[in-house]
């Protein structure tokens, strides 16, 4: 007979907790602010075309950090998943809240059931009619969720980045300060300068017309902000 040796639990999810948060920690940062009329998202991509930031449905936006494959299969099962409700009830009826709540039971799932745990963070977002009506939710990799307001930053150095973030932040920024205040926060935890060609920035900005809310910012725009 094979022998398997006992784990106890609380061994075993701490050991899976090490997995994923060292997983995590090699990925870059993103960081979630609220702006006047909406929300922005901003990360460090060199990649033109692995976007870690992206639309789930009209009023939606998702971004994740850790391990790409797996953070773009939640996104994809995300869309899906938004619009199966859309078609099925409303496009009203579709929210962050209850897709940030099948994130957490989803990796949930995963950290308690299956012996690798994703190595991920995430962020949902949903830019509201008024500035006080916008929400934001942060996933972790073992399912637990929480509610941000104002500023939010997610990765390897998530907590000295959401320190830097919470003594400058302000509520009522334009998206131009926004994105020079973000940029700046990670330029200072990272210790180097970031080049605006390897910034990625999306924003859910209520002010657009239409039902769709979500707009990426191109090099040119974050190359103007940032001169």
């Amino acid at each position: 007979m094979a022998f398997m040796p006992y784990v106890p639990p609380e061994q075993l999810m701490k050991d899976r907790s090490e997995y994923a948060q060292k997983g995590i920690a090699r990925g870059k940062s993103v960081v979630g602010i609220e702006y006047a009329d909406g929300i922005l998202f901003l990360a460090e991509n060199p990649s033109a075309t692995l976007h870690k930031i992206s639309e789930i449905y009209d009023r939606i936006a998702f971004a994740g950090v850790g391990k790409y494959s797996e953070f773009e299969d939640l996104r994809i099962a995300g869309i899906r998943l938004a619009d199966l409700r859309g078609y099925a009830y409303g496009r009203e009826d579709v929210t962050a809240r209850d897709l940030a709540n099948a994130y957490s039971q989803s990796l949930s799932t995963i950290f308690t059931q299956q012996m690798k745990p994703y190595e991920v963070e995430i962020l949902v977002g949903e830019v509201g009619e008024e500035p006080g009506g916008n929400e934001i939710y942060r996933v972790k990799f073992d399912g637990s969720i929480t509610d941000e307001h104002g500023s939010v930053a997610m990765g390897g150095k998530a907590d000295a980045l959401a320190a830097r973030l919470r003594e400058v932040y302000a509520e009522g920024w334009d998206l131009a300060t926004a994105v020079r205040e973000g940029v700046r926060a990670l330029s200072a935890v990272e210790e180097r300068e970031i080049p605006p060609r390897d910034i990625e920035a999306a924003v859910l900005d209520r002010t657009l017309r239409g039902r769709r809310k979500f707009r990426r910012l191109t090099d040119q725009e974050i190359a103007s902000i940032l001169s």
